[in-house]
């Protein structure tokens, strides 16, 4: 018996080790992987199985009822939407089908309490529908505030579905039965039974998004909590956030209904949730989301095009700093050209020492290719922004770090209007305010059992 479990596991190592070969990852990652499985064979299988396996073999949704849900969108507001387009709203479309539209009423905001009290104005008014995605949804007091709205909602006949990541909210079971007794549809977005067991915990639905009768939208990187507004240890959430009146309600709306279809294999493809919006603005947006089942690492392209498209500035704000290659390539590429590219961070993280010791192991590369970068301290920085020459920008879930490129369902909203960018712009450059400049000399005059503790907790970057 112990002879056919050792052959057994010898088969199961060899056939792991032909699956990370004949999927064509990055060199350096499958050679990692075979020395992990080799040298210590238990140890590798757990984390193969939890954290390696390639999800790209699944989907979503098919591309057929992804084009059912898109058509929308296109035969609502024309084919002129995908005509002339410019590079950059050419790669969201032909790795997301993002489609660019116009017409749109934009207002950002750069502290939560504006956004809550006008989502929650909005959510009151709600006449035919409520769809709500969020990666936390806290059941504290601003938690239970908008839990009741939607209890009132649901019980006036409003269509009202929720959708929550699971390993974020596991210990929220009561809250969210609490909606269901009252008839609010809730969902978990890959649905963890076991937590730290299941090889889907890794993967994350990061995105944040409300859609309110097809017409009014909000996204960004604010989640439901009180963080954010009265604040933790490291003191209040900065954050940036959208509200959305116009055309691009409806990909918001697409983005949704495509997460739905995942969790609950309901398709939902009805006119009622695409009403035909007039313009009632002049901003130009599109709405790209990203995933470990896409064939694109979608919103990361696009914040690499962002940056290397940019000649006088581009301007960066991230929780975590943990960029792979191409991006950190793209950043250092930019500023050695001769582009003014600044990054702020905050000052101290929220998921403990590793995280940060692997994001302050990326700042001396930056510092040596003329990135300027600033440290946070009037609060913890969860903003994820960046904004360019004026002219682009873009406000999202997406984090400038591996988790986020690779591992994270992201969503971004990218905006080809000056008024936007000048917004962010100004924004920025108010947080730089509150923020501690890093030079060269001091940065290099830091101990050095931080720099060796930097650079072991930057081998486990693709895990953070």
């Amino acid at each position: 018996m112990k002879i056919w479990l050792e052959v057994f596991f010898v088969l199961l190592l060899v056939g792991v080790c032909l699956a990370l070969i004949t999927e064509n990852r990055h060199p350096v990652k499958t050679l990692a992987w075979i020395l992990l499985l080799v040298f210590v064979p238990g140890v590798g299988l757990v984390l193969y199985y939890l954290v390696g396996m390639n999800k790209r073999q699944r989907r979503l949704i098919s591309s057929d009822k992804l084009a059912a849900l898109k058509r929308f969108s296109v035969d609502q507001y024309g084919p002129a939407c995908l005509t002339e387009l410019s590079d950059m709203a050419n790669l969201l479309w032909m790795t997301n089908k993002a489609v660019p539209l116009n017409g749109n009423d934009i207002r950002v905001y750069t502290s939560f309490d504006p956004m809550v009290r006008d989502m929650m104005e909005d959510l009151r008014y709600a006449k035919d529908h409520i769809h709500l995605e969020f990666y936390l949804f806290a059941d504290d007091h601003i938690g239970t505030e908008i839990g009741n709205i939607l209890i009132a909602k649901a019980q006036e006949g409003v269509k009202v579905r929720v959708q929550i990541d699971d390993a974020a909210n596991i210990q929220r079971r009561k809250f969210y039965n609490r909606l269901k007794k009252y008839g609010v549809e809730v969902s978990s977005f890959l649905k963890i039974f076991v937590p730290f067991v299941s090889n889907d915990a890794n993967f994350r639905n990061h995105r944040k998004l409300v859609v309110i009768d097809g017409r009014i939208g909000y996204c960004g990187g604010m989640n439901i909590a009180d963080r954010y507004s009265k604040g933790i240890q490291c003191g209040k959430w900065r954050d940036t956030h959208f509200r959305v009146e116009g055309p691009a309600a409806s990909e918001l709306q697409t983005a949704f209904l495509v997460d739905w279809q995942f969790s609950t294999k309901q398709f939902v493809c009805d006119e009622r949730y695409y009403p035909r919006c007039e313009p009632c603005g002049n901003v130009t947006m599109q709405v790209a989301s990203s995933g470990p089942m896409d064939e694109w690492h979608v919103t990361m392209q696009g914040i690499i095009r962002i940056i290397t498209q940019s000649h006088k500035y581009v301007y960066i704000e991230s929780p975590y700093f943990i960029p792979n290659e191409p991006v950190m390539m793209a950043l250092k590429n930019a500023a050695l050209a001769g582009v003014d590219v600044r990054i702020i961070i905050p000052a101290s993280g929220d998921r403990g020492a590793l995280t940060t010791y692997a994001s302050r192991s990326y700042v001396q590369d930056a510092l040596n290719a003329g990135v300027r970068v600033y440290f946070y301290t009037g609060g913890y920085m969860h903003s994820k922004a960046i904004v360019s020459d004026d002219r682009v920008s873009t406000i999202g879930s997406t984090n400038i770090d591996v988790r986020s490129f690779e591992q994270n369902f992201e969503i971004n909203a990218f905006f080809y209007d000056a008024g936007i960018a000048h917004r962010l712009r100004d924004a920025f450059l108010q947080d730089e305010s509150e923020s501690i400049e890093i030079n060269q000399e001091n940065w290099q005059s830091r101990r050095k059992w931080r720099r060796i503790a930097e650079s072991f907790a930057r081998l486990f970057s693709p895990l953070l």
